[in-house]
């Protein structure tokens, strides 16, 4: 066991540029600071000119289901701790998915969302452990809803069905999410709109991952229809903390 200095480890991009224009369907560089991607078929990433800051646009492919996943990480919870912030607004809330926040699952060439909200019923992808915030146009009310899953079900002290912001995603505007996880495996989830700062949407005091596992923090977006989707990220924060057992 060897311990250095360096013992946090923090990834931000404010996407003042960006590696590639054409996406591809394996884990690649998106940003110039540690955010990379993974896709399932191709789309195109741009700058947005036309505001300041910075952003990303992330425009999917037209077919059904596909989607576009900025990721950053693995981190192990257990440790530190995890964090991960991101700003983001959709074109058009109407023609597609969010997820936001934490997924252990994460396939490098067909990803899918950790969680899916059609009609009035979530259901949890993957056999890993989850923590985020999720929008889906499928749900019968829009909304933003916050998850804590793990291994396909929901945790025992979270809401089956997700739990309501109350405040919906609206087109063309940006919100901002901040996902939190403790070493110990409780974790918040935080949404803050056109209403002002950052407001808890649910805290879990109980393990909703294994601690030992692997997280990507993920800002991720899906068709809901034939069609392209276009996703803004104005900007994109994870962080975590080196294991010195190793």
């Amino acid at each position: 066991m060897s311990i250095g200095t360096k013992g946090q480890i923090s990834v931000f991009d404010h996407f003042m540029g960006f590696e590639t224009a054409t996406m591809g369907t394996t884990m690649l560089p998106a940003g110039s600071n540690g955010v990379n991607y993974v896709s399932v078929n191709e789309g195109s990433f741009a700058a947005t000119v036309d505001e300041p800051g910075g952003i990303l646009a992330i425009t999917t492919d037209t077919a059904d289901n596909d989607n576009c996943f900025l990721c950053i990480g693995p981190f192990k919870t257990a440790d530190g701790g995890v964090i991960m912030e991101a700003r983001l607004k959709m074109a058009d809330i109407t023609t597609g998915a969010l997820y936001v926040g934490f997924t252990e699952t994460l396939d490098a060439t067909t990803p899918v969302m950790p969680a899916e909200f059609d009609t009035v019923t979530m259901t949890y992808n993957g056999s890993g452990g989850m923590v985020g915030l999720q929008f889906d146009s499928d749900g019968t009310t829009d909304d933003w809803r916050a998850v804590f899953a793990d291994g396909g079900a929901v945790n025992s002290s979270a809401d089956a069905q997700g739990t309501a912001a109350g405040n919906a995603a609206v087109n063309d505007e940006f919100d901002v999410v901040r996902v939190e996880i403790d070493p110990n495996g409780y974790a918040r989830v935080y949404l803050a709109n056109d209403d002002g700062g950052l407001k808890l949407v649910k805290e879990v005091n109980a393990a909703v991952v294994t601690p030992a596992d692997l997280q990507f923090a993920v800002v991720g977006i899906e068709n809901r229809s034939s069609a392209a989707s276009v996703l803004e990220v104005d900007y994109f924060h994870a962080r975590g903390y080196v294991d010195w057992t190793q």
